[in-house]
């Protein structure tokens, strides 16, 4: 799809050294502190069932994106305290340093109460926001009380970060669609710093924006930073769009600039990443070991081919739309019966939330009638995983599979996609990616799909079965390379590095004829 407006996004060829990233980011290098706001904490303590403290480490999008990023600038990641056994092993500041063994950063916690939790996280975030902003079928739930609560978390957290920054001068990335009115509430606190911001998941049309009621509030509030980061030029556009008929701001598209309120904003592209080298590889050893440990796992014959989903149960993953597809490549190509695998990590996720236990129901009954109309005595064609997974355990998962299904209805980026590329350094193993995920506008070599076409995608996952190792090799080396100079190292300096000169230009003010906003808001 063509934009009337000019929307940078990084180049993925240039040269982001390990060295030049830690000069940007240390924090000694001009005496700011660098502070990272996220809901989601990348480590929690947990009380295991001998009464023992464990850590368990977040395997979510966010966290394998951005987590790389504080701790190579030793800073501060404020998040909600969500772990059993968070509050026990705090100082008396809320803080924690990570990992315990040897410390690289402090994680600031922040603690909600099971009210405060329903409103903010479960009601305006994820009843409202989350289908508002995904392309799926699913009606939005915006509710007065809810917004209420967001408002008082935002300013709970902002207050955090205010904090942590002891009044001077610091380097504040806020993070994602639950702090939408964070940025303007610590530019009023902090007005010397420099605030980026990025939106992990897509940002919607400013037609299906105006579903929420308070739609322009969360604009403004989001036109407090200095730089804001989404993860495709569509996204890009959309907010610019929205800037302008929302509250009136003054948009140059061909800069992709926003003036509002005497302030500036950049907005640009940058395609979230995960790390080129994952740790974890070196301890999980070779293909072969792998695949022989995930046959053994789960049960599966030594000439079993597998196709592996890694994903959330959320209905924007397309889990129920993967399983019909496999039926219907079971239905068409015979030659596949008895011999794949679909393997489908379905990891529970907001089942408070209606919309998620239906399509949990519907998932589980859909592989329930694959099995039952294609298994035999030693081979079930559909394997549903429906706990979290640890890290490793999922890359020796990527490492043994043929294929990679990413089935995604709608997608910021999906992460998963990369970290498949990343696991395999034999060059085998082919993606399949649907066009909606937003890493399918960078992995151009993965075989693509529309989620939504039966027929084409079983067909699809055929090709890929039947793909010889030659052309996955090319496929992969590509796909990797570009990865390689891409990744979650250099998607963070870049950001922030933009944000910095972002937040070196002065603020802009314009002549008394450019009108005003019709809502002049203050979340103050």
């Amino acid at each position: 799809m063509r934009h009337d407006i000019n929307v940078m996004t990084p180049s993925i060829t240039d040269d982001v050294t390990l060295a030049s990233s830690r000069a940007l980011l240390n924090p000694a290098a001009d005496g700011r502190r660098v502070i990272v706001l996220a809901n989601r904490e990348p480590l929690s303590h947990e009380w295991d069932a001998d009464g023992r403290i464990t850590t368990k480490v977040s395997t979510s999008g966010l966290v394998t994106a951005s987590e790389p990023l504080v701790r190579q600038s030793r800073g501060v990641w404020v998040a909600h305290g969500s772990g059993s056994a968070d509050r026990v092993v705090v100082d008396r500041w809320d803080g924690v340093m990570i990992p315990a063994e040897d410390p690289a950063y402090r994680l600031r916690r922040v603690w909600l109460d099971d009210a405060e939790q329903a409103g903010y996280y479960y009601g305006f975030a994820n009843d409202g926001l989350w289908p508002l902003c995904h392309r799926v079928h699913v009606r939005p739930e915006f509710r007065s009380a809810d917004f209420d609560m967001y408002w008082t978390i935002n300013a709970r957290f902002a207050d955090a970060v205010c904090d942590e920054a002891q009044d001077d001068p610091a380097l504040v990335f806020v993070q994602d669609y639950h702090f939408a009115l964070a940025p303007l509430m610590i530019r009023e606190r902090l007005p010397f710093s420099t605030i980026a911001g990025f939106w992990h998941i897509p940002w919607p049309s400013v037609e299906r924006l105006e579903i929420c009621p308070w739609a322009a509030y969360l604009v403004e509030g989001m036109l407090g930073a200095d730089l804001f980061g989404f993860q495709t030029p569509q996204d890009c556009a959309h907010f610019l769009e929205a800037a302008e008929s929302l509250v009136g701001a003054e948009v140059d598209r061909r800069r992709a600039i926003v003036i509002y309120e005497g302030r500036r904003t950049e907005v640009r592209a940058y395609p979230a990443s995960v790390q080129a080298h994952p740790a974890c590889i070196r301890e999980l050893g070779s293909i072969d070991r792998c695949a022989r440990a995930v046959r053994t796992r789960l049960g599966m014959r030594e000439r079993d081919r597998l196709v592996l989903g890694v994903d959330r149960l959320d209905y924007t993953k397309g889990i129920e739309e993967k399983i019909v597809a496999f039926e219907r490549l079971l239905d068409a190509y015979p030659q596949f019966v008895d011999s794949v695998v679909l393997v489908q990590i379905a990891q529970p996720s907001r089942q408070r939330l209606k919309p998620y236990r239906e399509v949990r129901d519907r998932v589980v009954a859909a592989a329930a009638r694959v099995n039952a109309r294609f298994a035999t005595a030693d081979w079930r064609p559909v394997v549903l995983l429906e706990e979290a997974q640890k890290t490793v355990d999922v890359y020796r998962l990527y490492r043994a599979a043929d294929v990679c299904y990413v089935g995604s209805l709608h997608d910021g980026m999906n992460l998963v996609a990369k970290e498949f590329v990343t696991a395999r350094d034999d060059d085998r193993g082919v993606l399949v990616l649907s066009g909606f995920a937003g890493a399918a506008l960078e992995l151009t070599d993965a075989v693509a799909i529309n989620p939504y076409d039966v027929e084409g995608t079983a067909n699809a996952l055929a090709s890929a079965l039947e793909m010889n190792a030659v052309e996955q090799q090319h496929r992969m080396r590509r796909m990797r390379a570009h990865i390689h100079a891409w990744d979650a190292r250099a998607w963070g300096a870049r950001l922030l590095e933009d944000a910095e000169r972002a937040g070196a230009v002065p603020d802009v003010q314009l002549p008394d004829s450019r009108g005003s906003s019709s809502l002049p808001i203050s979340l103050g």
